[in-house]
């Protein structure tokens, strides 16, 4: 088997519960458990489902776990918003990562997944075998960080994906200035769900967005000293190369303290790359590789 390929393999849905007692989903593909694992965590306001073209690519050469974070997706909604704060999700992940058995794994987090990945480094940095941060940093830039508060949480509707799809380029067409309406349609699928009613809705609990908005909502996080944890494991840091959560100030200093950082950007995109982007693909598949290599894997 190829190092990077894999082949068509069935995603399996799980389930498991959290401290608080909400029934939580991820899904998984599964590979070789000689391999460390894919952890996938998204952005703030996406699921699983971003992560299945990455997914459907590695699958059988790698297993991959990807997950509904607490009222995104499958997974529950709480009773008390409060509790959509990065200490939680760190220990709803750290329940997954003991119920899916991830001994040990690469942790692939995308803007506010990146957070997380970093700050796993508290109570899981001997497990992890490689992080690779999507287009997110220790410093988040003011105007991506106020962009995203302004956005997260905005309600949308729409009679069809064709209609959503279309609302959603005019939204983010700075983002994915390249995108056609067949790209924007497969965003509108892995950011929507079909409604009771039957209309087209954002596939997130909108009140994630009221501790989200509060200042100091990740008060205590010490973004540097987490990712400066990450000193001896194979890193990589993506930026899209018109992000504004990313600056390519931000990423030089990442290089600069923590040796051995690998570093990418992708051209023509913004927040945040969707890793199928060639240049993407190229840097997951060198740094998987580089696991592999400090693991003792390579093909088999």
């Amino acid at each position: 088997m190829n190092a990077m390929s894999g082949g068509p393999v069935d995603a399996i849905d799980g389930w498991y519960w959290s401290g608080d007692g909400l029934r939580l989903h991820y899904r998984e593909w599964p590979g070789p458990a000689a391999r460390p694992a894919l952890l996938c965590l998204p952005g703030l306001t996406r699921t699983a489902a971003d992560f299945e073209a990455l997914a459907r690519r590695l699958a059988g050469a790698w297993r991959v776990v990807a997950v509904d974070l607490r009222g995104r997706g499958e997974s529950a909604w709480p009773k008390d918003s409060l509790s959509y704060v990065p200490l939680t999700y760190r220990l709803d992940i750290g329940r997954l990562i003991d119920v899916a058995g991830l001994d040990r794994f690469v942790v692939i987090g995308s803007s506010v997944g990146g957070l997380l990945a970093m700050q796993l480094t508290t109570a899981h940095r001997a497990a992890l075998a490689g992080v690779i941060l999507n287009d997110i940093g220790p410093e988040v830039a003011a105007d991506g960080m106020a962009r995203l508060r302004a956005n997260v949480g905005r309600g949308g509707s729409w009679p069809t994906f064709v209609h959503a799809a279309r609302d959603l380029a005019a939204r983010n067409a700075g983002i994915y200035p390249g995108w056609q309406l067949a790209d924007w349609l497969g965003f509108a699928r892995r950011l929507c769900r079909v409604s009771a009613t039957g209309r087209i809705v954002f596939d997130y609990d909108p009140r994630i967005a009221e501790p989200f908005r509060l200042p100091g909502h990740d008060a205590g996080a010490d973004h540097w000293a987490a990712f400066e944890a990450l000193r001896g494991l194979p890193v990589l840091s993506l930026r899209g190369a018109l992000s504004d959560v990313l600056s390519g100030e931000v990423q030089a200093r990442m290089a600069g303290r923590l040796p051995g950082l690998r570093t990418a950007v992708v051209p023509g995109v913004g927040h945040a790359p969707s890793l199928s982007e060639p240049a993407a693909v190229t840097a997951v598949d060198a740094l998987l590789a580089a696991v592999l290599e400090g693991h003792g894997g390579g093909d088999e």
